[in-house]
């Protein structure tokens, strides 16, 4: 099968597809856990994120930057994506994650450990998804000039 969609974009959308069936079997779950408000929200992010990488594939193809700036980029939102999903989906789990996200996790902490992964997990999506995006966006700048 010939496509138009570049390696990357292929993969984007396989990784998007299958971040949204996860966040479909959050779904399922969410009510079984410590905090379901969390639970809920990591459906949505499943959800959310993986429609976001799927399109993200439908257009990667178009992004003008160099080879290692793409795969750069790749990484950068496809670690975001899948980071926020299991941030919140931890938080969940675990009744944990008020020291990042007060509001959902409805005042509840978890062990020093636990806050710490939530919340290394949720700063370190923040910065790289800003990053992965800028960088798509400076991509679909380049190419808009170009052509």
């Amino acid at each position: 099968m010939t496509t138009q969609y570049s390696p990357l974009g292929q993969r984007l959308i396989l990784l998007g597809m299958i971040l949204f069936m996860i966040g479909l079997l959050t779904g399922f779950v969410s009510g079984t856990f410590e905090n379901p408000r969390m639970g809920i929200s990591a459906h949505l992010e499943g959800l959310m994120n993986g429609t976001f990488l799927a399109v993200l594939g439908l257009f990667w193809h178009r992004l003008a930057l160099s080879p290692r700036a793409s795969l750069i980029a790749f990484w950068l939102v496809v670690y975001a994506a899948f980071g926020n999903w299991l941030g919140v989906l931890l938080g969940g789990l675990w009744g944990a994650g008020a020291s990042v996200m007060p509001i959902a996790a409805k005042g509840l902490t978890g062990t020093p450990i636990q806050e710490g992964i939530i919340g290394f997990l949720l700063i370190s999506i923040s910065v790289t998804m800003v990053l992965g995006v800028a960088m798509i966006i400076w991509g679909l700048w380049r190419a808009k000039n170009q052509g």
